[in-house]
């Protein structure tokens, strides 16, 4: 991580309480589940959007990010990339700040719209990964 992007992310991680988690899964062994859940733990407000469950990691489930009833600080994104413009169109629409998408995630056009509308933008990056490097580094 370059200095200044490692200053944003540790930004982003101290100052986000709730995070949606579009695409988390109900099945323990998948990586959304495994990362939200550790993101729980660190005190982090997780909400499950998925509209195939009701509730994840003892929280409801949401079909989108316009049914959630409260302010999202992040919208985290595990889908392919081909489904992230409509996602972000409604991280826009909510007012969320961040939109950070998982390894794996790129979606150069999108972020482009997202930084235009004032959000930032987080992609191919692990959220755990940059919180735990982070933490042990003593930043967080």
């Amino acid at each position: 991580m370059a200095a200044m992007q490692q200053e944003d992310l540790r930004q982003i991680l101290v100052t986000t309480k709730t995070t949606a988690v579009v695409g988390l899964s109900d099945k323990p062994d998948r990586p959304s589940r495994g990362i939200a859940a550790y993101l729980q733990e660190q005190g982090y407000r997780i909400i499950p959007v998925n509209p195939t469950i009701t509730e994840a990691l003892g929280e409801k489930a949401y079909a989108s990010l316009r049914d959630i009833p409260e302010p999202v600080d992040v919208v985290q994104i595990f889908r392919r990339p081909e489904d992230v413009p409509p996602i972000v169109e409604d991280a826009i629409a909510i007012g969320a700040r961040v939109v950070w998408m998982q390894p794996g995630i790129v979606h150069e056009e999108t972020a482009a719209r997202a930084k235009a509308a004032g959000l930032q933008v987080v992609m191919d990056t692990c959220m755990r990964a940059t919180h735990r490097a982070l933490r042990a580094a003593g930043s967080i």
